[in-house]
This record gives C-alpha cells, structure tokens and sequence, in this order.
C-alpha cells in the first residue's frame, strides 16, 4: 500500500527557513513500522492523520514519529497537517479538535480560502520546576553546552513543559546562544538524568516586543538540532511568564529558532485568557508552506 507524502515546511521566517514534516492525511492502514520508515526516510519529525477513536468528540485522531521513536505531540507537524487538510478541502469547519496521545488539541483556522490561511492550536496550561542553583545538574549541563555560569544570565534554569519537558536554559546574549557548540554524545544520558526530552536554551532579542531567541538539543530524536519547536516554544512562554519577561496577556510572543542553522523559523505564541484574566494555556501558531510533494 502506497501512502502519498506531502512534505511542508512550517514556521519559516525566510525561504531557507521553518521545519520540514514530512505529512500523510490517508494514514490508515498504515503500521507503526511504516509510520516510522516514513520519518527514517525523511529524517524529520512526521505527522499522519488518522481517523478520530470511536466514541470520542474529536475530528481527527494525529500520531507523530521521528527517526528513532513515536511522540505523543508535535506542535509545527500538527499546525502543518491541520494547514494540510484546509488546503486539501478535507475541513467543513474552521475549528476542529484533534486527538494525540498527549491529549485531546483544539485547532482555529483563520482566512480559510484566501492566500492567507493562519492554523493556530491549544496547548494547555505549562507547568514549570525550577532545578536546584549550582547544582550539579547545572554544572552537568554547562558542561554538555560548552559554557561557564558567566554566560548564563541571572534566571533558573527551569523544566517546563505544556506536552513534553525541555529544559530551558538562559543565556546572556543571542550571541553566546549562537556561538553554542553542544557536545551532543552527552546529551540522552544528561536529559535522562534531568527528566527531560531537550535542552532549549534561550536569550531575550526584544523585551519590549516579547520575541526571544532559542536553540533545541533534543534527547534522541536521531538528529542533534531542530530548526523549529513549537511545543519547546510553548514550554519556553510558561517559563518566560513564571519569570516575569512576559505579559499575562494575549499579546504575542515569538519565540526564533533555526538561526545558528542557517534555517529561520519563528513561532507565534499567544496565552489563552478566560473571563477572570487567568491564563489557561495558549495559543501556538506560524506560517506553513509546501517544500515540496512527493509521491
């Protein structure tokens, strides 16, 4: 059985730019060893559409694969393969839920039928655990980044997460985030102690205007950077709000990624506010477009 491919590139800030997800919305009958051939083929993470688990009140039921393993969530592959089925014709609804194994994920689609199509989706309240100062888990990490605590600016080094945890880590200046150079032989067994799926370093560029640079060091995902992490930004937002560099608003925040790659990315964030003023989770978002299609 042939499964036809469409290869996106999500969050690009720039032609070179974004995330390629590799994205099959006729995924059934497919096993987990296709699912994850298509990831190893493309060494990417991949998304694939499913339909919804009977009895449950979502439209659409997504699972994710990298190289290495299935994921319970992928924020850019799932704003991809919404963006994907609008495009396609396959939505009757601008708002549609959809089914992961980290939970159930609501998605908007604004300008549906125009040239200017926009997918944001839910992610819910993150959760942030600040790890013990000068400590040796931070001395390990500092050790797996190739920096000093001088490098560090005066914030905790925090495991954050809203699906799965990354450990965000401030850094001075973009410059010395740029200029990272990880020892990446390190990095599962160091994530493994820490209870964590990545490092994501990070270094304010506008305060004012909330955008913030950042870096993913995953733990195993079969490559050693992502150019593009929506659920990392998500993780990172809560973290930013825990530390006071944000506003308990719904004014944007950009996380940029990909930079130190040579692969622009940016991701839109948004917190979600209920009638009290109580940020409930957020919004994740960013532009989405074909790479390429391949049979």
């Amino acid at each position: 059985m042939t499964h036809k491919v469409h290869l996106l590139s999500i969050f690009g800030a720039g032609p070179q730019g974004g995330n390629p997800a590799p994205i099959v919305v006729d995924a059934s009958g497919m096993s987990d060893a296709d699912m994850q051939a298509v990831a190893r083929t493309y060494g990417h993470e991949s998304g694939f559409v499913l339909p919804a688990p009977t009895g449950s009140d979502c439209d659409f039921a997504f699972r994710f694969w990298v190289p290495n393993h299935e994921m319970e969530m992928c924020g850019h592959a799932t704003v991809g393969a919404v963006w994907l089925l609008n495009r396609l014709g396959r939505l009757l609804e601008d708002r549609i839920s959809v089914s992961t194994l980290s939970g159930r994920v609501d998605a908007r689609i604004t300008g549906a039928g125009s040239g200017d199509v926009s997918v944001e989706i839910t992610q819910p309240k993150g959760r942030v655990e600040t790890l013990p100062r000068n400590g040796p888990a931070e001395a390990e990490i500092l050790s797996v980044l190739g920096i000093t605590s001088n490098e560090l600016a005066p914030l905790p080094i925090q495991n954050a997460s809203t699906s799965r945890v990354k450990t965000l880590v401030p850094l001075k200046s973009t410059s010395v985030l740029d200029g990272l150079q990880p020892d990446f032989s390190r990095m599962e067994a160091l994530c493994e102690r820490i209870g964590s799926t990545g490092l994501y370093p990070y270094a304010p560029s506008d305060r004012d205007n909330q955008i913030f640079d950042a870096r993913q060091f995953p733990k195993s995902s079969g490559y050693p950077e992502d150019p593009a992490t929506g659920i990392a930004a998500a993780a990172l937002a809560f973290g930013l709000l825990e530390n006071g560099l944000v506003a308990a608003n719904e004014q944007l925040v950009r996380i940029r990624q990909g930079r130190a790659m040579g692969r622009p990315s940016e991701i839109l964030l948004r917190f979600r506010i209920d009638g009290s003023g109580v940020v409930q989770g957020c919004w994740l978002g960013g532009p989405v477009r074909f790479a390429d299609v391949t049979a």
